[in-house]
């Protein structure tokens, strides 16, 4: 899945009501959903006829399911580092030149089929190339969706955009066994190659959208990395969708590997069937994305997933016991229906926990997950195929899925329209007392508060929270003391790498946040806590000055 449904998920303040034909009135929206359906007609053709092209050139359960693993380990390898770039990098432009050089590696290996010089592992190398321009360009395209409609209407550019893609996903494996029957093998390639040219046109044609304005320069690749892993790190509600999206994806991923094999030995067809079961797959998906608004309204984020991990445990069992063309469509639909049920719902969950400045990277990691998973299981399951067979296989996932339901219910996704995540700006500036050299660090923030003795406890099980957004915004320390001479005085601290990256926290404090730290706030006895900022102290620099000019003790303000 080149193009997946993740790609045109980026959203916040989703609701189930909003009607997803509303964005269709934006030019620009509009010529990039038609561009996009075609690419991921095309992507979907390239993927039916990559993995029968592999039961012709080694049939063998693992080596089939590798298909799978190489599309999807390079957006594990390589998602982070992608939503890096992601967020500091020109976008579009990053987003137009992937898309060439996909158009390029289908084009080269389509040479190679009509050659007859195509094998095993050719195919696999094209694939993991095809994965790895994949892996890089999908954090940056899911952070340009919220540049082509305003806030109101992105809920509905998401249900337009899992409606397009699923309408390829139903057109392009039907289209891919018709041609693959009539024409061969090769013709598939080439019409990929082809098939992202309308992208292409309409991203350089795509006016620029202004950013939002800061004082402050882009973040250096290597910092944006340590800040993607810690912003993870130190968010639950991300937290917790990573591991619901794991338990989802590892059996789902079951009936996307063996597949082809269901198609061509269980029920011994062709790839006019293998392409049919895709279609029903995709039509169900379709079903799915038209009924999910009205199944967000009766149900929470949690029972939506939890419904699309038991009916994937159906269709996995269907798909076990399927021995007709019949049996194995109405397996299909079932899949396609829960499919679109987990994904959506997961991606969303994502997104709303996920402000502006990090949503690249906290996309990726999703992403990164998403296709690790995909990958380990498709391997999994492929090997137990081997040793178990197919339908053994099958039935094992479907257990499996069901199982995952109660035992990742403790982790709760996030649903509604989230908190608040814009940033709020209600840091002052930090007081210095002359020009401060912004790689001067390490930084160490202290507050001092004063807590009445009965509000001890609430104001130190608050502090837990607390501790983990200073985490999230850039702290690598922290640490709460209570003074032993004094003990209603408390002081906070906590440590960032440098002073630039301090100043990143004060454009990274959210609105949900400030509403937190007013209620921290409300526990201290003499209002708002005294704020202090040191920084390491230098022999010979710190302010740009000579060290005889600094204050003895080094302290940057009082």
């Amino acid at each position: 899945m080149d193009k997946d449904e993740t790609k045109m998920q980026a959203a916040s303040g989703v609701t189930a009501s909003n009607s997803p034909w509303r964005p269709f009135h934006r030019p620009v929206f509009l010529a990039l959903w038609i561009a996009t359906l075609v690419a991921n007609t095309g992507t979907w053709i390239y993927n039916a006829a990559s993995g029968w092209l592999m039961t012709s050139l080694n049939s063998d359960p693992l080596i089939v399911s590798l298909v799978q693993v190489a599309t999807n380990l390079p957006m594990f390898l390589l998602a982070l580092p992608a939503g890096a770039l992601a967020d500091v990098i020109d976008k579009r432009r990053f987003v137009v030149s992937i898309e060439i050089l996909m158009a390029i590696a289908s084009a080269c290996f389509a040479v190679l089929v009509t050659l007859g010089a195509a094998n095993a592992v050719t195919l696999l190398a094209f694939m993991t190339l095809v994965g790895v321009l994949n892996a890089l360009e999908t954090p940056a395209w899911q952070a340009m969706v919220p540049m082509l409609v305003p806030k109101d209407e992105l809920p509905a550019a998401i249900s337009a955009n899992s409606i397009g893609f699923n309408v390829s996903r139903a057109i392009g494996p039907a289209l891919a066994g018709l041609i693959i029957g009539g024409v061969g093998l090769a013709a598939p390639f080439w019409l990929d190659a082809v098939s992202n040219a309308g992208v292409i046109a309409v991203l350089l044609l795509w006016p620029s959208s202004p950013k939002r304005p800061s004082t402050l320069p882009a973040e250096r690749f290597t910092s944006a990395l340590r800040a993607g892993f810690r912003y993870a790190r130190n968010n639950p509600p991300l937290r917790a969708t990573l591991v619901r999206a794991i338990a989802f994806f590892l059996f789902a991923s079951g009936y996307w590997a063996l597949l082809p094999l269901v198609a061509r030995d269980q029920i011994a067809g062709g790839p006019e069937l293998y392409g049919l079961l895709l279609t029903a797959i995709g039509v169900g998906a379709i079903g799915g994305a038209l009924a999910l608004p009205a199944l967000q309204e009766t149900l929470a984020a949690d029972r939506v997933v939890a419904a699309g991990s038991l009916g994937t445990a159906l269709a996995l069992l269907l798909f076990a016991l399927a021995r007709s063309p019949v049996f194995a469509i109405l397996a299909s639909l079932v899949a396609g229906g829960a499919w679109v049920a987990g994904v959506a719902t997961l991606n969303v969950s994502a997104q709303l926990a996920l402000p502006e400045w990090a949503r690249g990277r906290g996309l990726a990691i999703y992403s990164m997950v998403f296709f690790g998973t995909m990958a380990v299981g498709s391997a999994l399951w492929g090997e137990g195929a081997t040793i178990a067979g197919l339908s053994a296989t099958l039935s094992v996932a479907a257990a499996g899925a069901t199982l995952a339901v109660p035992l990742s219910w403790r982790w709760k996704l996030v649903s509604g329209t989230g908190p608040d995540l814009t940033p709020s700006m209600h840091w002052p500036a930090p007081v210095v007392a002359g020009e401060m050299q912004t790689d001067a660090g390490p930084v160490m923030v202290t507050l001092e508060y004063k807590i009445a003795p009965e509000n001890r406890a609430a104001f130190l099980a608050d502090l837990q929270r607390l501790e983990r957004e200073r985490r999230r915004d850039g702290a690598y320390a922290w640490g709460i003391y209570q003074d032993t001479a004094a003990p209603e005085r408390f002081v906070e601290t906590f440590f960032v790498e440098s002073w630039l990256e301090h100043l990143r926290q004060h454009e990274r404090v959210t609105n949900a946040d400030r509403i937190f730290q007013d209620a921290i706030e409300r526990h201290d006895t003499e209002g708002p806590p005294l704020v202090r900022h040191f920084v390491a102290a230098e022999p010979d620099r710190l302010f740009g000055s000579p060290a005889a000019d600094l204050p003895a003790n080094g302290k940057s303000a009082t």
